[in-house]
């Protein structure tokens, strides 16, 4: 009886590792990071990432501007929307992106982020 309630039990701590393992490596596919690049008003231009070709995979392994400075922004959290496109975030993200980085950066009192790539 013993050996039969030890055994159940690693069994369910087999299964709960497995399920830890895959939330794990989804959420390594799903970057929290990606690069934008703006001209001198803060507005976005084009950027061209080299991505995986996997639609599980979103990460993206190097991004270049061919305009523009490049500078590291967050992906949008689930139910989190980006900003809109205005003038005021533009002059916001001009003046945030001095150092290269829109992280932690807040906008109207909301975090900076773009949506993740689809």
């Amino acid at each position: 009886m013993t050996r039969l309630t030890i055994l159940a039990a690693l069994a369910a701590l087999s299964f709960a590792g497995a399920a830890h393992a895959q939330e794990r490596s989804r959420d390594y596919l799903t970057p929290t990071t990606t690069e934008v690049c703006l001209d001198v008003g803060g507005a976005t231009l084009p950027v061209v990432c080299k991505v995986p070709a996997s639609r599980l995979d979103k990460r993206e392994d190097i991004c270049s501007c061919p305009q523009g400075m490049r500078t590291k922004v967050a992906v949008c959290a689930p139910g989190q929307a980006a900003p809109g496109e205005t003038v005021s975030l533009n002059a916001a993200r001009r003046e945030a992106a001095r150092d290269g980085s829109l992280i932690g950066d807040l906008f109207q009192g909301k975090p900076i982020c773009v949506a993740p790539r689809g």
